[in-house]
């Protein structure tokens, strides 16, 4: 069989016509656009993109970064995530699909200890093609909001949820966009708590929110009281189609009747609803095989479960072992 396609990596000669076919895909997320990716070029972190072309037509994106700790941990710590999925126009074939995931793998496989394919949506249709380059299957749970109207928004929602937002805003909170750099350096710090505190996982520092919210690539929509920032949350939206809860935070259980988390959501939920964007995705709920207390807040804002997974090609065993018992040890005990 003649090959008739070809894998190139400059994203910037997808045309806009392109990118509206790309849209349309099922597949399609707000990590796997220009936007995203010049974005994560502009702050600093290495990115990496391969696009399967056939017959003048763009079939298939993937596009990722490449994550690592600063000095002497790089070398201990290198990983490329690939957020959201690779965006597969239906009409890909699946030696294609195969192609560019190997292309991907020979690429990476000596500069990363392992690469990782967060899925936000449904790949089963390609999961063969996955395996067959050497990628493990490894279920991942996530919610997805109905937005499309206030009606189907507040259908599921828990009633106790929604008495803690309509608390809140009686008790004077507000929801705002962030107006300045002052504001988001007190939504970071709250952020930067939890991260330290619970998350107990690598937040990139202050500049990368600066940077996301000067660029407007992603919505700052804050929980303000009596002019003090006590929560927020930050939203990229694809193309009016989707709304992302990337990092949410608030000050919770400090003030009386004050439930800023919960009313941070919400904004995210009602911007999608005002805004006519259909789906809020919630961008993950852990494994579930494994209890996990954010996936039981989640569950209560009435999204749809939905189990997309994540793909893993480890290039590094060894030391993707010790990562893996590093990361537990530090979650314990740090």
């Amino acid at each position: 069989m003649i090959k008739d396609y070809t894998i190139h990596s400059d994203i910037k000669k997808i045309s806009s016509e392109q990118w509206r076919g790309l849209l349309a895909s099922e597949t399609c997320n707000f990590f796997q656009t220009p936007e995203a990716i010049n974005f994560f070029e502009l702050v600093g972190i290495e990115t990496f993109t391969f696009i399967v072309e056939n017959d003048e037509k763009i079939v298939g994106v993937l596009t990722g970064i490449i994550q690592k700790e600063k000095g002497i941990k790089s070398a201990f710590t290198s990983r490329a995530i690939i957020y959201g999925g690779p965006i597969f126009l239906k009409n890909i074939e699946e030696d294609e699909v195969r192609e560019l995931l190997d292309l991907l793998i020979r690429k990476l496989k000596n500069k990363v200890i392992y690469i990782e394919i967060r899925n936000l949506n449904d790949y089963g249709t390609y999961t063969k093609a996955f395996k067959e380059v050497g990628f493990e299957y490894y279920p991942h749970l996530n919610f997805h909001l109905d937005c499309s109207s206030e009606e189907a928004m507040r259908k599921r929602m828990s009633s106790s949820k929604l008495r803690q937002v309509k608390k809140s805003l009686k008790e004077g909170a507000t929801i705002i966009e962030a107006q300045n750099e002052q504001q988001v350096a007190s939504f970071y710090e709250i952020l930067h708590e939890l991260y330290r505190t619970k998350v107990k996982t690598p937040l990139p520092d202050i500049n990368f929110f600066i940077a996301l919210w000067k660029q407007k690539t992603a919505k700052f929509l804050l929980i303000e009281y009596k002019e003090e920032i006590i929560g927020g949350i930050v939203s990229p939206i694809l193309s009016n189609n989707v709304i992302y809860e990337w990092f949410v935070c608030g000050k919770d259980g400090i003030y009386k009747n004050l439930y800023p988390s919960i009313l941070a959501t919400w904004a995210a939920m009602e911007y999608a609803v005002k805004n006519n964007i259909p789906r809020f995705d919630f961008m993950g709920a852990g494994k579930p095989s494994q209890d996990y207390g954010v996936r039981e807040f989640k569950s209560k804002f009435g999204g749809e479960l939905v189990e997309h997974g994540r793909f893993c090609f480890v290039s590094k065993p060894l030391l993707y072992s010790v990562g893996k018992t590093a990361v537990k040890i530090l979650k314990k005990h740090g």
